[in-house]
């Protein structure tokens, strides 16, 4: 029996290249411009060499591994593994565009799951913007010690989404006070459409029950040595002061775009407060954005 083609999108594939950059042109190049310099600073840390085996788990569009191979030329092979089909599919038409299909293996799988990768096979793992969606993170970072030969080194680039949700959680206890602006009432439907909002849901999602602190401990648990952490914070004008992308975007994949919530979730009268509030300061340039993203980089022990 033939195996049945892949579906042509899912979740991932739909905001990787859909909602994430508010299917508008300017905006992406605004957003494809910031994940470069993401991946140079993954890459720094990587201690890059010709000839090495790289897998870059959770791999998307395959970005970071066309960088690594910019970098140290044709030499390096590379595992791009992702839990997207359709992702995997783009990226290989990528990498056959690229000239780099024979220097490259894709393998379907979640990041905490690496069976098919066999143990100390390869010299480097990465992962950008990846692990934050693994509910079980150090089960994760035990199958990238298992995989990396003694000595292989491990670069990780992930965002930190802890205090986006308790920013929700703070308009959630303030929407809910006496006298609360209307305005905030719908701030607040809006970031708990995106964001867990209270401190069990905190507790339970991938993507806000840790800390950059709580990633470091797991490199270090799982038995990484020289373990290194940075945590950029970055305060920036909102990428785009288009009314209809910013309406297009959603924060990660997990969360419905701001036009989904107006749609769903307000009336036609709180629809057009929001918008008579937020467009105005949107299309004026006032709005700004908050990037958290945890640099992590260590070495499996050995020669």
């Amino acid at each position: 029996m033939q195996a049945a083609d892949p579906p042509a999108t899912d979740l991932w594939h739909d905001w990787l290249l859909g909602r994430r950059l508010g299917h508008d042109a300017a905006l992406e190049q605004v957003v494809r411009a910031k994940v470069e310099r993401y991946v140079e600073r993954l890459l720094d840390a990587a201690a890059l060499a010709p000839g090495q085996r790289i897998a870059d788990i959770g791999c998307g569009e395959g970005v970071v591994a066309w960088r690594a191979f910019e970098r140290v030329g044709p030499t390096l092979s590379a595992l791009l593994a992702d839990v997207s089909a359709p992702l995997l599919e783009h990226a290989r038409a990528r990498a056959e565009a690229l000239g780099l299909a024979g220097r490259c293996r894709f393998l379907q799988c979640p990041a905490d799951e690496l069976g098919a990768v066999g143990d100390a096979s390869l010299d480097l793992v990465t992962t950008r913007a990846a692990l934050a969606y693994v509910a079980d993170k150090p089960r994760a970072l035990r199958e990238f010690l298992r995989v990396l030969a003694p000595g292989g080194r491990l670069s990780m680039a992930e965002p930190v989404f802890r205090d986006d949700a308790l920013t929700a959680l703070a308009l959630r206890q303030r929407a809910g006070a006496a006298g609360a602006d209307a305005f905030i009432g719908l701030l607040q439907r809006w970031k708990a459409a995106q964001f867990p909002d209270s401190e069990a849901a905190i507790a339970a999602s991938p993507i806000a029950n840790y800390s950059e602190r709580d990633l470091f401990a797991f490199a270090q648990a799982a038995g990484f040595e020289a373990v290194h952490l940075e945590l950029h914070i970055d305060l920036r004008p909102a990428e785009t002061r288009s009314w209809a992308a910013f309406l297009a975007t959603s924060p990660h994949p997990w969360a419905p775009t701001l036009g989904q919530v107006m749609a769903e979730r307000f009336s036609e009268a709180e629809r057009a407060l929001f918008e008579q509030v937020m467009r105005p300061a949107v299309e004026a340039g006032r709005t700004e954005t908050v990037d958290r993203v945890a640099y992590l980089s260590a070495r499996k022990p050995g020669a």
